[in-house]
């Protein structure tokens, strides 16, 4: 005699809660990727300002003068790694939203006298943040929703 098999023992009851899992963080994933990848950078804004350098002014105690550097590798020429003594170009459209990138330093570049991470408000933040920059001829803030990601930099045209 044969045994007959039992009604439902299949084995496929621990199958279906773990397909329903992997979907669930397939789906989840995605939609992280798509709520990321969906946003943009707050656009930064530079402007020149009226303040022209002292001729003759003495340098402030404990100032160097930055070096020029060569420049950066294209993967790291966002103005978001800009440091002090670098200079940056401003390769966006006359008249309006400045693209900074690192540069060499050049004719018309924009060499970095100062750079003040942290929280930033806007144009009249990051103009009186360069006030205090001997030298400055234009400024270019970045403010994010993330103010750890702020920063001011201060620019003198070369």
């Amino acid at each position: 005699m044969d045994p007959e098999p039992t009604p439902g023992g299949s084995g496929r009851g621990p199958l279906i809660p773990v397909l329903a899992v992997v979907l669930l963080l397939i789906v989840a994933g995605g939609g992280a990727f798509w709520f990321f990848s969906g946003r943009d950078d707050p656009a930064p804004v530079a402007a020149p300002t009226g303040s022209a350098p002292t001729v003759g002014a003495e340098p402030s105690v404990g100032a160097t003068a930055p070096t020029p550097s060569a420049a950066a590798p294209e993967s790291s020429a966002d103005p978001r790694f800009a440091k002090v003594g670098q200079c940056v170009r401003n390769d966006g459209a006359a008249g309006g939203k400045p693209k900074l990138l690192i540069s060499g330093c050049a004719p018309k570049s924009y060499q970095v006298l100062s750079r003040i991470d942290g929280a930033t408000s806007g144009e009249r933040d990051a103009e009186a943040k360069c006030a205090k920059v001997e030298g400055y001829t234009n400024w270019y803030f970045f403010d994010s929703e993330l103010d750890t990601l702020d920063f001011v930099l201060c620019l003198k045209q070369r």
